[in-house]
């Protein structure tokens, strides 16, 4: 007889659950009895050590249903209090166009991509980004530009770093920072230097030249709005060997001359105000551009132009050596990622508007400017400005009067600590909002009247741009931002290159380490919402309520997820996470007196930005070797652990671990570091094998960071946002970041911030507040019971073909496995990446190529995969392991097969010359039958990675030459 189940067990089974987990409930019976497990629960007995299990289940709550949950967090959002914002400082009011909200922020196809390792399947969103750095040089003045940073503070901090590489002042140490630069940028830069063991001079920009400095960095304006030509300062330090990096405003770079002509070294800044919402922070694309001459120690990701078998122009990832992975602990940065999604939205927002465009908006906030400046002026207002764009800064006697009129209008100046009031307009400033301005300033009865200042104006013309700044070159003279203003054609080019790019909304992408899970619409929906967009990071308190009770709740969830005492919400990445962690564990330590604690212990198996974080940290890295089975080797740790325990500091673990198992001596590795007086850091990109069945802080572990875009349903982006918060014990929790200008009264405040924002990238929060709100304490820990269900009963499918490297306790892995194709390599010359291009024509992405094993793939399918597409996968390796066979036997030449030719190209199968290969078109382009349900074809073929960084070429080629248009 049917068991039957009440009402409310039903429900709860009809909820967020079904839908977030790819196997039905018969599916994960029948991969179950495959692997050989009874139950769920049988096989994580399995899998997970008995020793580090959960004694009791989370307590985060029961699941919520979709429209549950959205109402919850709406009724959150509801609390928050969207004034007016005219605090600026960095962050701005903007407009979303349409056809970029809805084609590009809202579509799966572009925010559910992943970096774009396998270029072939991800030209349109590398098209748009080289549009990003295009923009980026054309505004700048500078020859080689990034894919982006994470925002302008840490940006700021990166062009410091790149001064003390590339200054010839080898000698010297003190860096020099204008008192003009954005507070919050200031505050980021100073704590890399201490962490660096940079000195800094904080002073007026003209005093830097009376230093020995091996750079500077100026605001372009200044955070005040004056506009000043630095061109002779600037000329004067690099005399003496600095290296000068101008913060510049994207929008005021319209119609301002290019810091690059006034002789800068590296232009930053924040490309937030170019269509990207206030987000309470974050996130944001910062781009940054510097001269060729640096570009082998520039930070983060270029996009470069090459060309691919056939000799069309194709795009990739450029100079790839120096990625984490390879240079760890000599990587110029720890960044392992960028703002993709949001880069791409600042370069449509260029390519949309065009040039003309983007002039107009720029002008109409300068014209909207003067009227506030002309206005004030006219009633004997001070202005501390001589010149501006589109910020003022003034002081009155009449301070606390015109504070109690702004809040009663419902809007937020800045409040500066010196005792004066700023006012920045920007793109959504209308002429109503300027004349509710003057009320807020000068009370009623003042008499102005916007629309005969600005026919005044009008007039006698504006001089609130300096004549010697302005700009006089042209910007955006590439087609690409002149052919697109209709919104039918903006729509269908936005289309055009989503068609290029393999994204979840296609198949299954099965990154090793990477979690690439669903992202729910449910989850998606409320980034857009007004409550939480449009909110500015330095608005009072009291206004964000909302955001306030948001992530309080989801910071107590991580707490219990994690096993910690504590949740840092500010690191804006995952390698952010890890430098933020760290840096509670250097700053514990010397609170303790033992300041000189600086060896980090870093076994082999570790993520690159291990490494690269610690090397930020200016700890010394020492390496811990790896057993035949790829866990720690116990007697190397316990040998040097014991030889460095008086300068031991940390030890940096991923568990499970990078090899994908649970290793059994977790807990014994955490208390031989606790045994020598260090502290244990554990990377938390592999949560998703945690979540509900063990935890960091339960294992053993002081601080993680956690991917919330891996474990916490965050979309990737096509290579970022990230969010990397980290949890920590009671004792490191005094010690994590703060913010200059955002005080909540914990004593952890005062310490440096990490990132620009006091919680980073907080607009997306609500996504992983949804993502724990829906699945609740059963789905979440049901969620990591699939997932490692997947991996096994997809690695006992391929293990019948492929060899596995590493297995754990029962033979078993976590939630991911590496299948070693060494041996393959050798008998037949098929290399992994042979394989990863032919998956291309099978319709799947790659598993993750040569990480952290060369010549290997690693394949996590994450909880969301169906038992079919899993399948399909496999069927897709079982079928090129066949045509692997045909090339070992000779069937096939090693140098003219469909491995070493892929990916197919639609222009390859109807190329007459196509006939003179040894195997047809049927083989090349629909090699099994599941290929017809929905074929992806690539737009070029492969990429000639060693041409493209031979011939650096960084910038949009002309418009025809891009294949396919």
């Amino acid at each position: 007889m049917t068991k039957q189940v009440s009402l409310l067990e039903l429900e709860q089974h009809e909820l967020f659950l079904r839908r977030h987990i790819g196997p039905s409930d018969a599916e994960q019976a029948q991969m179950l009895d495959y692997v050989g497990a009874e139950s769920l629960d049988d096989l994580t007995q399995q899998i997970v050590p008995e020793g580090i299990r959960l004694p009791t289940p989370l307590t985060v709550g029961e699941s919520k249903g979709e429209a549950e949950a959205l109402a919850t967090l709406k009724a959150m959002a509801d609390q928050n209090q969207v004034f007016k914002s005219y605090i600026g400082s960095g962050y701005y009011g903007t407009e979303v166009p349409s056809v970029i909200l809805r084609n590009v922020l809202e579509n799966p196809g572009w925010y559910t991509a992943y970096t774009p390792y396998q270029p072939e399947i991800a030209q349109g969103r590398l098209e748009a980004i080289l549009n990003f750095q295009q923009l980026s040089m054309d505004l700048s003045g500078l020859d080689l530009a990034s894919a982006s940073l994470l925002d302008e503070a840490t940006a700021a901090a990166e062009a410091m770093a790149l001064a003390k590489r590339v200054s010839k002042n080898k000698k010297c140490n003190l860096y020099y920072i204008a008192d003009d630069v954005f507070e919050q940028t200031r505050d980021v830069v100073i704590n890399r230097a201490e962490h660096f063991g940079f000195e800094v001079k904080v002073g007026p920009a003209e005093d830097a030249k009376n230093h020995d400095i091996f750079g500077a960095l100026l605001q372009y304006p200044n955070r005040f709005g004056e506009i000043s030509d630095h061109s002779g300062l600037i000329a004067e330090l690099k005399a003496n060997k600095a290296v000068v990096a101008v913060a510049a405003d994207i929008m005021a770079l319209v119609l301002l001359k290019s810091p690059g002509s006034l002789g800068a070294d590296v232009v930053l800044g924040s490309a937030q105000r170019f269509g990207v919402p206030m987000g309470f922070g974050g996130p944001h694309a910062a781009f940054f551009v510097t001269r060729d001459a640096y570009k082998r120690s520039m930070p983060g990701r270029i996009i470069g132009v090459s060309k691919d078998t056939r000799g069309n122009k194709a795009l990739r990832m450029a100079m790839q050596t120096r990625e984490q992975h390879i240079r760890r602990e000599k990587a110029n940065s720890n960044i392992c990622t960028a703002q993709v999604l949001l880069a791409n939205m600042a370069s449509f927002y260029a390519v949309f508007h065009g040039p003309h465009g983007l002039r107009m908006i720029a002008e109409r906030i300068n014209r909207l400017t003067d009227i506030v400046a002309h206005g004030l002026k006219a009633k004997g207002v001070a202005l501390a400005n001589n010149s501006w764009f589109d910020t003022l800064t003034f002081t009155s006697d009449d301070k606390d009067a015109i504070v109690k009129r702004s809040v009663a209008a419902q809007v937020n100046l800045r409040l500066d600590s010196e005792g004066s009031l700023g006012v920045s307009i920007d793109e959504t400033t209308t002429r109503d909002d300027v004349a509710v301005l003057f009320d807020v300033i000068l009370g009623e009865g003042h008499g102005l009247e916007v629309a005969s200042i600005d026919a005044e104006l009008a007039e006698q013309g504006s001089n609130s741009i300096p004549a010697e700044l302005i700009r006089d070159e042209d910007i955006l003279t590439h087609p690409v931002f002149n052919s697109y203003q209709s919104e039918t054609e903006m729509m269908r080019y936005i289309k055009r290159l989503e068609n290029k790019d393999l994204a979840l909304n296609h198949s299954m992408i099965s990154l090793g380490s990477c979690t690439m899970k669903l992202n729910a619409g449910s989850e998606m929906i409320p980034v857009s919402w007004p409550e939480f967009a449009n909110m500015h990071p330095f608005c009072p308190a009291d206004q964000a309520q909302g955001y306030s009770a948001m992530i309080n709740q989801l910071s107590d969830w991580l707490v219990n997820i994690t096993g910690y005492d504590a949740v840092c919400m500010q690191p804006n990445s995952g390698a952010q996470g890890e430098y933020a962690g760290l840096l509670a564990i250097k700053k514990y330590h010397e609170s303790r007196g033992e300041g000189h604690r600086n060896i980090c212990l870093i076994p082999q198996s570790a993520h690159g930005t291990n490494p690269a974080s610690a090397q930020m940290a200016s700890l010394k890295v020492v390496v811990v070797a790896c057993d035949k089975s790829g866990n720690v080797d116990m007697d190397d740790l316990r040998a040097k652990a014991s030889e460095l325990a008086d300068n031991l500091s940390c030890i940096m673990i991923t568990y499970p671990s990078t090899h994908g198992v649970y290793e059994e001596q977790v807990r014994e590795i955490c208390e031989v570091v606790h045994q020598h007086g260090g502290q244990v850091y554990m990377d938390g990109a592999n949560m998703n094998a945690q979540v509900g069945l063990t935890s960091p802080g339960f294992i053993g572990s002081d601080v993680s960071h956690l991917n919330l875009h891996k474990t916490f349903a965050i979309p990737h982006g096509g290579g970022g946002p990230g969010m990397g918060p980290i949890g920590v014990k009671a004792h490191l929790a005094p010690f994590v970041a703060g913010h200059s200008l955002v005080k909540d009264g914990n004593a952890s405040q005062d310490n440096g911030a990490v990132s620009a924002a006091p919680f980073g990238s907080a607009g997306i929060l609500p996504i992983s507040w949804g993502y724990i709100a829906m699945l609740g304490t059963k789905g979440l820990t049901q969620s990591t019971q699939v997932a490692m269900l997947n991996a096994n009963y997809l690695t006992k499918k391929l293990s019948e073909h492929y060899p596995i490297l590493y297995t754990g306790r029962n033979d078993r892995v976590a939630h991911e496995c590496i299948v070693d194709l060494r041996p393959i390599k050798d008998a037949s010359g098929v290399s992994e990446m042979d394989i990863a291009k032919r998956l291309m024509d099978y319709g799947f992405h790659s598993p993750t190529m040569s990480f952290p094993v060369a010549g290997t793939l690693m394949v996590e399918p994450t909880e969301s995969e169906s038992k079919f597409e899993i399948d399909r996968f496999v069927e897709a390796m079982i079928s090129i392991k066949a045509e692997i066979t045909k090339v070992e036997s000779g069937d096939w030449p090693a140098d003219n097969n469909p491995l070493v030719n892929a990916p197919h190209t639609l222009a390859d199968i109807v190329d007459p010359a196509f006939d003179a290969r040894p195997y047809d078109r049927q083989v090349a382009a629909y090699p099994v039958e599941s290929c017809k349900l929905d074929k992806f074809w690539p737009t070029v073929n492969r990429i000639d990675d060693v041409y493209g960084d031979r011939n650096l070429f960084c910038s949009c080629p002309p418009l025809e030459s891009y294949s396919g248009e």
